[in-house]
C-alpha cells in the first residue's frame, strides 16, 4: 500500500519537518545518533541531518525511502535507510540519543512490542519523541490518520504514561491543532503529542 501511496513524484506529506519534532528535537543531545520509526519519504530525518545529528529512517516502503535519499541528497546531507517491519526490528541496546516517532499508526501487538523496546534502545537522557492521530480524529473533518476500521492503531496520552511509564515524561498532552503536511495530512487534527527522557 505504501509502495503505492508514495510511488507519485510528490512527496504525500511534504518535504517540511514535523511541526512538533521541529519545536522539540533539541532535547536530544547535539550530534547523537537518531533513529526515526516509519519514517516514509524522510522529511524528518532529513531535517534532523540538516542539525548535526546522525540519523537511521527505517520503513516498510523501499519507495518511501528512495524519496528520503533523494530529499538528502538535494539538502546536502547524509542519512541511512533501512527498509524494515517494525513488527520484528531490534532496536538494540542503548543505541540512540533519540527514537522519533511521527504518525507510526501501529497494530497492538506491534506498538507494545516498539514501545518496551525505547528504553533499553535509548543511551542515558536519550529521549523518544512522539505525535500521533487520537481516535478523535475521526470526528473532526481532517485528512489523515487510520480509517475508523482501524480504530485500535490511534495514540493515547494514557497508552504512552502506561507503556513508557519508564521514561522521565517531559511533554505529554492530547489537543487539537491545525496540521497542513503536503496532501497526505491536512486540516484542524486530534493529536497526542509525547516527549519522554531516559531517567
Amino acid at each position: 500500500m505504501w509502495n503505492e501511496r508514495y510511488s507519485e513524484a510528490e512527496y504525500l506529506f511534504g518535504t517540511e519537518p514535523n511541526d512538533f519534532l521541529k519545536a522539540q528535537f533539541e532535547y536530544i543531545p547535539a550530534g547523537g545518533r537518531v533513529l526515526c520509526l516509519a519514517e516514509g519519504e524522510g522529511r524528518n530525518a532529513v531535517f534532523l541531518a540538516e542539525q548535526g545529528y546522525h540519523v537511521t529512517a527505517i520503513d516498510l516502503s523501499d519507495v518511501g525511502l528512495n524519496k528520503a535519499l533523494q530529499l538528502a541528497g538535494q539538502r546536502g546531507v547524509e542519512i541511512i535507510t533501512q527498509v524494515a517491519d517494525l513488527a520484528s526490528y531490534q532496536f538494540g541496546e542503548k543505541e540512540w540519543d533519540g527514537i522519533v516517532s511521527i504518525w507510526a499508526h501501529m497494530p497492538i501487538g506491534v506498538r507494545r512490542y516498539v514501545h518496551a523496546q525505547i528504553v533499553p534502545a535509548l543511551k542515558s537522557n536519550g529521549v523518544f519523541i512522539l505525535e500521533a492521530y487520537t481516535e478523535e480524529q475521526l470526528t473532526m473533518d481532517a485528512v489523515g490518520g487510520p480509517p475508523a476500521s482501524q480504530k485500535e492503531r490511534f495514540g493515547s496520552l494514557e497508552i504512552l504514561q502506561t507503556e513508557l511509564m519508564a521514561l522521565k515524561e517531559i511533554i505529554g498532552l492530547e489537543t487539537q491543532r491545525m496540521v497542513l503536511e503536503g496532501n497526505g495530512h491536512q486540516g484542524l487534527s486530534a493529536v497526542v503529542q509525547y516527549l519522554g527522557r531516559k531517567k
